[in-house]
């Protein structure tokens, strides 16, 4: 087995490392929300919707920086007991995140810097390969080597939104979508791939599968997105709706 050689979950440097790395991460997507609320891009006169999702979003993000930091206090009971919340927040968060795509893209049109049908198709795909991977770590919870990986590269994808409010999206167009979704869960999963190599001289498997998750859903979300079908689909989506009113392509903002 490939992950024979690699720590147990009392590895304490190994667990430093990934507690060290959930802090980051979570504080890149907070980073994110907060730069944008104090800029007065978002306020708290959003619809409920938006409150339940950020509320949901927010306690995996706490949940998983606690499941780590109980890994690293050595209390492993505790973190399994915590672990089946995953059941609860995994089908919660892909629920939730389909419906603010669909509010987001019919009530305002989405996001200017996307193409509303890139957008449209990737944004969901992507949250589900992300899920897959948690349930694929919950499901071989027994190896830590690949649980505590797999759950890592989840939680790497779960950092675009962050990411992406702390960059100037407008001048990324038309690549705002692949930098903001992909360029920085990229920089998070090498970084654990160079922690890997550093510690144990080889990079464990799982980091690929979650990079090959990510990209894999990317090529297949943009052959239908920018296919004939993906322009209707987009067209039929927004059909009636304000949202229909903005052009389909990526444009920069009035300011």
């Amino acid at each position: 087995m490939a992950s024979i050689t690699f720590a147990r979950s009392g590895d304490r440097g190994e667990a430093r490392f990934f507690f060290t790395m959930a802090c980051a991460m979570a504080a890149t997507i907070i980073a994110g929300f907060s730069l944008n609320i104090g800029l007065g891009r978002s306020n708290f006169g959003m619809p409920l919707l938006v409150h339940v999702h950020a509320v949901v979003m927010m306690g995996w993000l706490g949940l998983y920086v606690a499941q780590n930091a109980l890994i690293f206090g050595n209390n492993v009971a505790l973190h399994r007991r915590l672990g089946w919340l995953s059941l609860l927040f995994l089908p919660a968060m892909l629920i939730l995140g389909v419906m603010i795509t669909r509010l987001s893209l019919q009530t305002t049109g989405g996001p200017p810097f996307f193409d509303q049908n890139q957008f449209l198709i990737s944004n969901p795909l992507q949250l589900l390969g992300a899920i897959g991977l948690a349930a694929a770590a919950v499901i071989v919870r027994k190896d830590t080597g690949w649980h505590r990986r797999l759950m890592y590269s989840m939680f790497a994808g779960l950092t675009g939104p962050g990411f992406g409010r702390l960059l100037p999206m407008p001048f990324l167009i038309p690549y705002g979508w692949y930098v903001a979704a992909l360029a920085g869960a990229t920089l998070f999963i090498v970084i654990g791939m160079i922690a890997d190599k550093r510690r144990y001289g080889r990079v464990h498997p799982a980091w690929l599968v979650g990079l090959a998750t990510m990209f894999g859903i990317q090529v297949v979300a943009d052959l239908f997105a920018y296919s004939p079908l993906g322009y209707q689909f987009t067209e039929w989506f927004l059909a009636g709706t304000p949202g229909a009113e903005r052009q389909m392509e990526a444009f920069f903002p009035p300011m």
